[in-house]
């Protein structure tokens, strides 16, 4: 196993309770750079950020990949592999050598770390997740012939390899644009077994109202479906 370098990459907005519990349980060592993008908070995230030796990324334009996109232009040179995670305290970091492992041992550009192989607790992931990944997953198998068991937001992904992406998606579609461009562009892809949580606290963007997951959900199948069609999709 060759060593390599990680960084991690934290969207959070108005995610201070969790946070805070979130960076105590990242263990030491792993991580050469951990930071936390602040996108647009009201509450005290960036401060339990700072305060936790994070490093802090304001993106004020709303949306899940646009932090996502900040916080990928702030990477150190060095980082070699990034590592996406939840602010919400439902992803355990302890897992993140899970996901890393592969990369180090030059056997995967991308580790999804899937909540259907590992160990989600009763009532962390709502049956309408649930269905909407399964449904995702299977037109991912179904158009682009890979199956995938989860688009689980706890990934690594090789830098060298995520540069080739092209990431573009500003919200709900990062994942799984994610996941179709690394099929697309023939990354070697694994998926991980990772415990899933209850938030630790406040309630879900997206699953907390029918609303955002109908939203989220239309959006996903959107990309999806825009994806398969011949072309350069914008």
């Amino acid at each position: 196993m060759r060593a390599v370098t990680a960084a991690l990459i934290i969207p959070a907005l108005n995610e201070a309770r969790a946070l805070r519990q979130v960076l105590e349980e990242i263990p030491r060592g792993v991580f050469g750079e951990i930071i936390v993008v602040d996108n647009g908070s009201t509450d005290d995230t960036a401060k339990v950020a700072r305060s936790a030796g994070a490093k802090v990324v304001v993106e004020h334009r709303r949306g899940y990949g646009s932090a996502c996109l900040a916080g990928i232009s702030a990477l150190p040179p060095e980082a070699d592999v990034v590592v996406f995670m939840d602010a919400d305290g439902s992803d355990l970091p302890s897992d993140a050598d899970a996901l890393i492992e592969p990369i180090a041992q030059d056997v995967a550009d991308l580790v999804i770390g899937s909540r259907e192989l590992g160990a989600a607790v009763t009532g962390s992931l709502s049956p309408h997740q649930r269905l909407g990944n399964r449904l995702a997953v299977w037109l991912v198998s179904l158009l682009y012939g890979h199956k995938y068991t989860d688009l689980g937001p706890f990934r690594a992904i090789r830098r060298s390899g995520l540069d080739r992406l092209g990431m573009r998606d500003k919200n709900f579609g990062w994942t799984i644009e994610m996941q179709i461009k690394a099929v697309q562009k023939g990354l070697r892809i694994t998926e991980a077994p990772v415990a899933y949580r209850r938030r630790q606290a406040g309630q879900s963007k997206i699953s907390g109202s029918l609303l955002g997951s109908a939203a989220a959900g239309a959006k996903i199948l959107w990309t999806v479906a825009k994806y398969a069609i011949p072309g350069d999709p914008t």
